[in-house]
């Protein structure tokens, strides 16, 4: 869910039916979590219970293992810099649909469906706001 907030997925009651011992690891933290019971911790305080169910919920969970997740982002990401870089950002996006996915705001228009729900403002299509400006 790019840009949004998680849906809670595991409600409360699910946790209770879990037995005892057992571990929730809420990847999607950083976006309010996928798990009612979940709240973000820290790599100093990893973990804690809710009905007897470990929860390990920390934010930026790449934190512990920075230089590696550098090395992948950077990897993931250079194409998208060099094409911007080679042709500028509107045409890089233009030719790009998973580039034109990442722009979330321009001109003032909040183009990602997702912050704009989460946000309770407006969503404008991106190609709209770029054939605009």
């Amino acid at each position: 869910m790019p840009g949004a907030a998680a849906p809670k997925l595991v409600t409360a009651a699910m946790v209770r039916k879990m037995l005892p011992g057992s571990v929730i690891v809420d990847v999607s933290i950083d976006q309010g979590g996928c798990v009612e019971t979940a709240h973000p911790t820290t790599h100093a305080d990893p973990t804690y219970e809710v009905d007897g169910v470990v929860h390990y919920c920390v934010a930026n969970m790449p934190g512990a293992v920075a230089r590696t997740s550098t090395f992948a982002l950077t990897n993931a990401t250079l194409p998208y810099v060099l094409d911007l870089a080679e042709k500028g950002w509107r045409q890089a996006l233009s030719d790009d649909p998973h580039l034109m996915a990442g722009l979330n705001v321009h001109a003032g228009k909040v183009t990602c469906a997702g912050v704009a729900e989460a946000l309770g403002l407006p969503f404008t299509e991106p190609t709209e706001v770029l054939a605009r400006t």
